[in-house]
């Protein structure tokens, strides 16, 4: 009775707050507008079939019917089958590397004592620089540094049939750009096991590796199988990597944009193979999300006890150090090619300084790529962050029936790889529902690039949201309420500005992300707007890496310089004026000692 009391009191009280109510009914429109109603249009398409004929009399009939000869079709392709097989291959290797580094830069820096600011400050910025720039960009250097005109095969070992397309040259790249976001999981991971679990077993003898093998790395599992189905997933909904230094080696992404553009231009066949690259992405999301997750959370409950011993012993120290540094040496020579390739007149066969390539950049196009991006992301990136932080806000401090709907839609992007996404804008909004509407004429406009970026970048300004609000005590909150104060209000005036650090954060990612995309928007550019990552794939496919150099090296430094003000906005805007006071004096103290 106290129960159905309860809930009738919840009831009134809900519905007694209508800004609420037409937030979560707006919310849930745009969600299933902009994310479900694409996809569902690919599964429709799909299987959909009309055929128009002609009768002896004249006459032209439509028939329609629910089929699927055309999943029959796609998959008795050898071209399908052949990168399908190719995309769990990639997603294998690319899921094992990238968690083996990612795990080795995180376990040097939680436990071993890193003396040198410098060696700190290197592997900072190398964990950094994958998750800023284009997805591409280490395609692009790898083919400057170990192609046939590669400065290092061709320039200084001599070798002219140098070949790193294919398997091992996406592997390479990938395993390279994804390793960051594993490294970032494993850390936390690392920092919250107790460490006097591990100093017990050292105690009774056990070497520093049997504490590993028999203490950390079962308490990590779960953990680790995260990382490797989050890389995975990364893996298998990459574009941009397989596209340029793919070479004969398809994978699913790159078959689906080509059985659009192509000569075949099938879009049935390629919204049937958008759907079973979507059904593997989606199950192993679920899996990642739901499973490997919740798995996690309970191996790895609450934070250290007390600080960590670091580990100063010389035989352990300097391996794992020097290890680190030689990956991040060479990631760094990565990205150093892709300016100087801005900067020489032709790699690969005459190494004299221009700036030829940035004159062009100037002369035609290049302005206007740089500033449709600019204006595109800047619109997308407020719009990301606001509706991350308000999803967050009802997911965390509300009960209501649709929230399970809410939280699930708004992560299913994460799932959902680039291509997939685009042709189902493509055949939702070039056609579908929306032949005549108000939505009739969003196709081929800018409004749709927003609308694709922000889907995009809303699951993880959402997940950082929800981590945030986890950590604010009701009570601050309900005495709000308590005063008279409605949902807005207290969002706007109590909430937010306790979360703002995350709420800089999710504007920032969600520009940082918008503005270096590629595989949702490729197929959804039209000549109206010009969006750099096409025109640096453009380039890159004429083999004029001269300007694709260029325009990478100009997007790279926006993007970090979005990254400079942010953390600037968080260290000023974030903190309160006593918390940087307290900062100012500690620094004072420590000079002082020193």
């Amino acid at each position: 009775m106290a129960t159905s009391k309860s809930r009738q009191l919840d009831r009134k009280k809900f519905f007694g707050d209508p800004l609420l109510v037409v937030t979560i009914c707006v919310l849930t429109v745009l969600l299933a507008l902009f994310i479900l109603y694409p996809l569902s249009m690919l599964l429709f398409e799909s299987v959909y079939e009309t055929k128009t004929v002609t009768t002896e009399a004249g006459e032209t009939v439509t028939t329609a019917r629910v089929t699927g000869e055309v999943f029959g079709r796609v998959l008795g392709m050898n071209r399908f089958r052949k990168a399908f097989s190719n995309t769990l291959v990639l997603g294998f290797l690319v899921g094992i590397g990238s968690t083996l580094l990612g795990l080795l830069f995180a376990y040097v820096d939680v436990y071993v004592d890193i003396r040198s600011r410098f060696v700190r400050g290197l592997f900072s910025v190398v964990s950094q620089l994958p998750v800023v720039s284009p997805p591409f960009v280490l395609s692009l250097s790898m083919i400057l540094l170990f192609g046939r005109s590669g400065l290092i095969t061709r320039t200084l070992l001599k070798i002219y049939d140098s070949n790193i397309y294919g398997l091992h040259g996406i592997a390479v790249v990938e395993i390279l750009t994804f390793f960051p976001v594993c490294y970032m999981m494993l850390t936390g991971l690392l920092k919250n096991i107790d460490p006097s679990l591990e100093e017990a077993s050292r105690d009774m003898g056990a070497s520093r590796m049997k504490v590993f093998t028999s203490v950390t790395l079962p308490l990590l599992l779960p953990g680790l199988g995260n990382a490797f189905l989050v890389t995975f997933i990364e893996s298998v909904a990459d574009f941009a990597n397989p596209m340029m230094i793919g070479g004969d080696f398809d994978t699913l992404a790159t078959t689906i944009y080509l059985q659009v553009t192509g000569g075949s231009y099938d879009k049935a066949g390629a919204s049937a193979m958008a759907v079973i690259l979507l059904s593997l992405t989606l199950v192993l999301f679920l899996v990642q999300k739901y499973y490997l997750e919740a798995k996690t959370a309970q191996t790895l409950t609450g934070k250290a006890s007390r600080a960590r011993m670091l580990i100063t012993d010389k035989s352990v120290r300097i391996p794992l150090v020097i290890l680190c540094s030689a990956v991040s040496v060479f990631v760094l020579m990565m990205y150093i090619s892709v300016f100087f390739g801005s900067l020489f007149k032709l790699w690969g066969r005459n190494y004299s300084l221009v700036l030829t390539h940035y004159q062009y950049l100037l002369k035609y196009d290049g302005l206007k790529a740089f500033r449709d991006s600019f204006v595109l992301s800047a619109i997308a990136a407020p719009i990301t962050a606001l509706l991350s932080m308000i999803i967050s806000y009802l997911v965390v401090k509300k009960k209501f029936k649709m929230k399970g709907f809410i939280e699930f839609v708004s992560m299913l992007a994460m799932a959902v790889p680039g291509t997939v996404l685009g042709i189902g804008y493509i055949r939702g909004f070039s056609g579908g529902l929306f032949r005549t509407g108000i939505l009739q004429g969003i196709y081929g406009t800018g409004l749709i690039l927003i609308i694709v970026f922000v889907v995009r970048s809303l699951p993880v300004g959402t997940r950082s949201g929800i981590s945030a609000l986890r950590q604010i005590d009701k009570s601050i909150e309900e005495s709000a309420y308590d005063m008279g104060a409605g949902s807005g209000r207290v969002f706007m005036t109590v909430t937010l500005p306790l979360i703002k650090d995350s709420f800089l954060s999710g504007l920032v990612t969600s520009f940082v992300r918008s503005i270096t995309a590629i595989s949702a928007v490729i197929l959804l550019v039209t000549p109206q707007y010009l969006l750099i990552t096409c025109k640096i794939n453009e380039f890159a496919e004429k083999g004029k890496y001269g300007e694709a150099c260029a325009y990478a090296s100009v997007l790279i430094a926006m993007a970090y310089i979005a990254i400079v003000i942010m953390n600037l906005a968080t260290h000023y805007l974030g903190a309160s004026k006593s918390q940087r006071l307290a900062e100012r004096e500690a620094r004072k103290y420590a000079r002082k000692k020193a």
